[in-house]
């Protein structure tokens, strides 16, 4: 049944979303040694890429490897995120394309998703029958630690429910990400 089609339906989403608040990613940040950011169309949005850059400043202050992962397509232009990280300071040598970088997670301690959604969804490569089946994904769900920051439990962008958010590694960091990272700036040491 359903409207799917010969193709089958989408897999189901199993499991629940857990939310955390910024003591739980500062804690999970200050005990990190490598952190790659994945930053999208939201933190855009929220202007928020200031507050990232400062994240990131403090974080290789205390001696992290941090690192940003960029998707070809994130944001709503080709070198949407490049630009905006690069107005806000970030160090361009520390900013990689997915293809340099995608098999770093499974060495990551914390993978910090900044307003993306279907560039970090497993369901690219784990149901045949998603839209977005085939399409290359940054795979952050690798790294020991997830946390997403986005404004609510909508599906974005796109529309399609994205398992990366009901993972056992991954935690919601819920809210306007301009303000979540600014809570979070005071508690990194």
């Amino acid at each position: 049944g359903g409207f799917g089609g010969p193709a089958g339906e989408q897999m189901a989403v199993e499991g629940e979303q857990i939310a955390i608040e910024a003591d739980g990613v500062a804690t999970a940040l200050n005990e990190a040694d490598s952190v790659i950011i994945i930053p999208g169309y939201g933190m855009a949005v929220a202007q928020a890429q200031q507050g990232v850059a400062e994240l990131t400043r403090k974080l290789r202050a205390a001696g992290k490897e941090v690192r940003f992962a960029i998707h070809p397509v994130a944001g709503r232009l080709p070198g949407h995120m490049n630009v905006l990280l690069a107005e806000a300071k970030v160090p361009y040598d520390i900013v990689l394309e997915m293809d340099e970088i995608n098999d770093d997670f499974p060495d990551t301690d914390v993978a910090i998703v900044i307003g993306s959604n279907d560039i970090v969804n497993p369901a690219a490569q784990d149901d045949p029958n998603s839209p977005i089946a085939g399409m290359p994904v940054l795979e952050c769900w690798k790294a020991k630690q997830v946390f997403v920051s986005k404004r609510g439990q909508g599906t974005g962008y796109s529309g399609i429910e994205n398992p990366l958010f009901f993972k056992d590694n991954t935690r919601m960091f819920y809210g306007d990400a301009k303000a979540s990272i600014d809570k979070l700036l005071p508690m990194i040491d």
